[in-house]
């Protein structure tokens, strides 16, 4: 793939950059918001850490969403839980605090592309709603609501199980793949997303067990 690895710190970014092009990867590097904005068109995922020469990183994430739907991890020493959920509602896929293992640094970038190259080209019924894979999208009493390429996948996750109980084990693995940490904010953030924009279709919690989309 090719990365472009958003980073203020050179020897951070340079650390990045060789160890992704060693797997394999196309690295370019960006030092700034006005940067990355000018030059996301040429890379298929972003590498972004929140802080940068000239503005916050969520505010050029906030730039990048009205601009594009390219995937990105953000990769920052912010682990606080504020940071963490305000990215991910801007739109991030996934969120990383450094220090960064490469191995789960690589199978995220690998887990993400395939949230975007892999949904299937399908449509899925329930009730008055329609799961459009394909467009990322709930058709729902002809309005049509958008879902991000994460929010998408986790909701046919679960509609493929709809009325049973899937685990947020088996959800993480499905969706982000096995290097992903139960614990993690993300998932419940994204979760959260569905719940909001998709009201009619109700996902129950069920304590210690998982979650289950209901039967229309």
């Amino acid at each position: 793939m090719r990365v472009l690895v958003t980073e203020d710190d050179p020897s951070v970014s340079a650390a990045l950059a060789g160890a992704l092009t060693r797997a394999g990867h196309t690295c370019d590097r960006v030092a700034s918001g006005a940067a990355l904005l000018q030059q996301y068109r040429s890379a298929d995922i972003v590498l972004l850490d929140l802080g940068l020469e000239d503005m916050d990183g969520l505010t050029a994430l906030e730039q990048l969403r009205a601009l594009s739907e390219i995937p990105v991890i953000v990769v920052t020493a912010r682990g606080d839980e504020r940071s963490t959920v305000q990215a991910l509602r801007l739109g991030a896929d996934d969120y990383l605090v450094k220090p960064v293992r490469l191995h789960e640094l690589l199978a995220r970038l690998a887990a993400v592309a395939r949230r975007y190259a892999g949904l299937a080209v399908d449509r899925i019924e329930l009730g008055d709603c329609i799961i459009d894979e394909t467009e990322r999208q709930v058709l729902h009493d002809g309005a049509t609501i958008a879902l991000t390429p994460t929010e998408c996948a986790l909701l046919a996750m679960l509609a493929r199980h709809v009325g049973a109980v899937v685990s947020r084990q088996r959800l993480l693995d499905a969706v982000w793949g096995e290097a992903y940490s139960a614990t993690s904010r993300a998932f419940d953030v994204h979760l959260a997303g569905i719940r909001q924009k998709v009201p009619m279709l109700r996902i129950t919690t069920i304590r210690g067990r998982g979650f289950r989309l209901e039967r229309p």
